[in-house]
């Protein structure tokens, strides 16, 4: 087995993010009340900071924080709630663990320059830097790596793979156009966004071609609806789901993995690397 592997260097404040050496973790922290999974579990800013600082321990490489459900059907808040939920966690966190990057989930431009202002160092945008006309601008300005997430208005594929390729290229293009250096580009097949069951089979066949274009590849499947539906299990009970998706993620060539259950899903990424980066000494 031959899989792409990129080696990147992403630069992060006082410490650096590379890619290349091992598939990295992404622990997931949700600062809001309605998240599908943890909702209203770390809106207590000190809770969410030991939470953090738990996932560090268990294996995390860094933290993704974010203020705003991102679930079907979420309520939309304003900038400025998402900043008074958000900024206090990023604040704490790179003052107690500032060797660790963190990373924004928002797709606001002024959310995305306050936290990076605030300690935060990659901005993950579920809508690849269209959502917000000042996103892309934003994200060349302070020189920080961004995650282009495909997502879409409308569930309307002529053909799954190629058109979501293509809205991908459009969003590298608009990034590269505004600014944004290529190697701080990272993607994200989006999984459950815009897509339903059949899709996210469909995209988790086909996450190689995503790589094939040439930047490193999240993969954000943790306790999402189609590992549920497929185990016909509750959203607590999928973690050996969810470590299928990653496993045959990271075999496909997907560099990090987004996700909640950090230690668990630590010990299959560790397994994975065995394997892969064994495979590649070798060639």
């Amino acid at each position: 087995m031959k899989t792409t592997l990129y080696e990147r260097i992403f630069s992060c404040g006082e410490t650096e993010l590379k890619l290349g050496q091992a598939t990295l973790i992404m622990g997931v922290l949700n600062v809001t009340p309605d998240s599908f999974s943890d909702g209203g579990r770390y809106i207590d800013s000190d809770r969410a900071v030991q939470h953090a600082l738990q996932m560090i321990e268990d294996g995390a490489d860094l933290i993704d924080i974010g203020g705003e459900s991102t679930r079907p059907g979420f309520q939309q808040i304003s900038t400025e709630e998402e900043l008074q939920r958000v900024l206090p966690v990023i604040e704490a966190i790179h003052r107690a663990a500032p060797h660790i990057p963190l990373s924004i989930d928002t797709y606001k431009a002024e959310v995305a320059r306050q936290s990076i202002q605030a300690g935060a160092h990659i901005i993950n945008d579920i809508w690849r830097g269209i959502g917000d006309p000042l996103m892309l601008s934003t994200a060349a300005e302070l020189s920080c790596p961004i995650i282009l997430m495909h997502n879409r208005h409308q569930q309307r594929y002529t053909h799954l793979i190629p058109d979501m390729v293509d809205d991908l290229k459009e969003s590298i293009e608009l990034a590269i156009r505004a600014g944004v250096a290529q190697h701080n580009i990272i993607l994200d097949p989006g999984v459950g966004f815009a897509k339903d069951y059949d899709d996210n089979m469909h995209v988790m066949m086909n996450l190689d071609v995503l790589v094939q274009l040439g930047y490193p590849v999240l993969l954000a499947t943790s306790r999402k609806k189609f590992i549920r539906t497929a185990l016909d299990l509750p959203v607590d009970d999928v973690i050996e789901g969810t470590a299928a998706t990653v496993a045959f993620g990271i075999a496909q060539g997907c560099q990090i993995v987004r996700v909640h259950d950090v230690k668990a899903i630590k010990r299959t990424v560790r397994m994975c690397d065995a394997m892969l980066y064994a495979s590649h000494d070798m060639n």
